[in-house]
């Protein structure tokens, strides 16, 4: 049975590590990224950590599956830093980003709805405006074009590559998918698959994947931003400065006996 742990109590390396599932190193580790507020010494230099520390850990741990790895950190950074407003714009950041993913899924799905065959003829282009229309490097599109996702001719005279309006159609096709994070293996049979079937009947499974995975980190964000709030709550600046005021138990952590 798990044990709360009270205002002002102190806590070992393993002690806050165990109620984790994380080693003391990875405690340390955090601690020395700005993570976690520094931790106070003991005579004999033991690092000795409070339930400001458990909540800062418990804060970090939820940002990061909503907002990944480097976003989190950034944020516990401001935040441990003094800098609130600059967490609470990374966040805000963040959000912007996720409802810039939900746009891009609508636009795919759009797309393929919209998929036609388009006639050789028309749309010709080269490397260099389909790069910049995509905002990609030109050597980005020849990286496709090696995995299969876009299949440009060469003309005949100057060696140039040159796409078609439905080369183009396919490199748009797959930014958005790599904008989806999907590697390029993943997109390459689709397209192939459209390609050949002209429809888009391929890719449901993959969109469908895709937008429980957007809804699934919108809901990791909410318990992300809920952890930081607790955290913010007990931190000495909330209460007024005063050191360890605020401060509450925290459910998660399990101290070791001795």
């Amino acid at each position: 049975m798990r044990r709360n742990l009270q205002d002002g109590q102190r806590l070992r390396p393993i002690d806050l590590a165990r109620g984790y599932g994380l080693s003391t190193q990875a405690v340390r580790n955090y601690e020395a990224a700005g993570i976690l507020p520094e931790a106070e010494r003991t005579p004999h230099g033991y690092r000795t950590y409070t339930p400001l520390h458990a909540k800062a850990l418990n804060a970090f741990l939820a940002l990061v599956t909503g907002h990944g790895h480097q976003t989190a950190t950034s944020i516990m950074q401001a935040v441990n830093r003094d800098a609130t407003e600059d967490a609470l714009r990374l966040i805000d950041e963040s959000h912007a980003q996720l409802l810039d993913d939900r746009r891009t899924l609508q636009a795919v799905k759009a797309a393929l709805r919209d998929l036609e065959p388009v006639p050789s003829e028309r749309g010709d282009t080269f490397v260099g405006p389909l790069s910049r229309r995509l905002g990609i490097r030109p050597a980005t599109l020849r990286k496709w074009e090696r995995a299969g996702l876009v299949q440009p001719r060469r003309d005949p005279q100057t060696g140039y590559r040159v796409y078609t309006a439905a080369d183009v159609r396919d490199a748009l096709l797959a930014h958005q998918l790599r904008r989806g994070g999907y590697l390029l293996e993943q997109i390459a049979p689709l397209i192939v698959q459209v390609r050949r079937a002209g429809g888009v009947a391929p890719l449901e499974s993959m969109l469908r994947d895709w937008r429980a995975r957007l809804s699934a980190r919108s809901r990791a964000m909410l318990t992300g931003a809920a952890a930081l709030d607790a955290y913010l709550a007990c931190r000495p600046e909330a209460a007024g400065g005063r050191p360890g005021a605020g401060a509450i138990a925290s459910p998660v952590v399990r101290p070791s006996s001795g």
